[in-house]
């Protein structure tokens, strides 16, 4: 690792006119699991880190004046794990979080730097595509909000500018008819990068799904909605066989990518599985 200079702003303001200054010189580091990795490596060669430790505005996780979930971009993993408040209201985000990575990336690793990263392979990004997430992007010339699907532009690509920092998630209250579940398929028990993943959203009435929202990530360049099987699933009555259905509309509507952890054939077979599997699941249906 080069030698690099550290910098501790005390708030958002004095942190973007850093980042406006030094440009491509820097990188912001917040729990640093991803970033250290790639300056070990000698991927990343910053002369300067933007330390956010100091900005305490940026933690914390509490409920909007609409019973939506606010979410501080410094929030650990961990946190929103353990979070009564999201176990209660939000339990597919709570159980996502809990499977992120391993523990010492939990403890260590921000929920905001997660989505600033944008790494294809991890969990937050779909799920919270699948709950309508939005994002705050906060510099010294204001702020501006983002639906997290305009937020993730491509591999490792977001929409950020070179002076903001994600400051907060937002997750709009899930209605009363409303569940959803979050799936996903690691290559081997040993890995924890995914390999496939499927949040599925449902307003139910009995056994009819009255509407849906289902989000492909993992096996995609950034996560994916799907909204013609949405459609197909929006007043159908959940049977073994609609599930079954809804997941081939699913696999035949991503553009899978082929790496040296699997090709698009194999990555699009289990979407399919892990889709059908998830939907079936969340409507209490027998899984194969």
């Amino acid at each position: 690792m080069l030698d690099f200079d550290f910098l501790e702003p005390d708030s958002v303001a004095e942190a973007s006119r850093m980042l406006a200054d030094l440009g491509d010189e820097c990188r912001v580091i917040a729990g640093g699991t991803a970033l250290m990795l790639g300056m070990r490596q000698r991927m990343l060669t910053p002369s300067h880190l933007v330390s956010l430790g100091r900005l305490g505005a940026l933690r914390g996780i509490a409920l909007d004046e609409r019973g939506g979930l606010r979410i501080g971009a410094l929030t650990l993993h961990a946190e929103v794990a353990a979070s009564p408040l999201v176990r209660e209201r939000w339990p597919m985000l709570a159980s996502m979080a809990a499977r992120v990575a391993n523990p010492q990336v939990r403890n260590q690793g921000t929920i905001g730097g997660n989505l600033c990263y944008a790494d294809p392979s991890t969990d937050p990004p779909g799920c919270l595509l699948a709950l309508n997430a939005q994002v705050v992007l906060a510099s010294a010339r204001g702020e501006r909000v983002l639906a997290l699907s305009d937020f993730l532009v491509d591999y490792y690509t977001t929409a950020l500018e070179p002076d903001e920092l994600l400051s907060e998630i937002r997750v709009p209250a899930l209605p009363a008819d409303a569940s959803g579940q979050y799936a996903r398929f690691l290559r081997t028990a040993a890995e924890h990068r995914p390999l496939v993943s499927v949040a599925f959203v449902a307003r139910r009435q009995g056994a009819v799904c009255t509407e849906a929202r289902i989000a492909v990530g993992a096996s995609t360049p950034i996560p994916v909605r799907l909204p013609r099987a949405e459609a197909y699933l929006a007043g159908k009555t959940l049977t073994a066989d609609v599930a079954a259905e809804a997941a081939d509309i699913v696999a035949a509507d991503i553009e899978p990518v082929s790496d040296a952890r699997g090709d698009a054939d194999f990555r699009r077979d289990m979407v399919r599985v892990v889709a059908r599997r998830n939907i079936a699941g969340l409507f209490g249906l027998p899984q194969e």
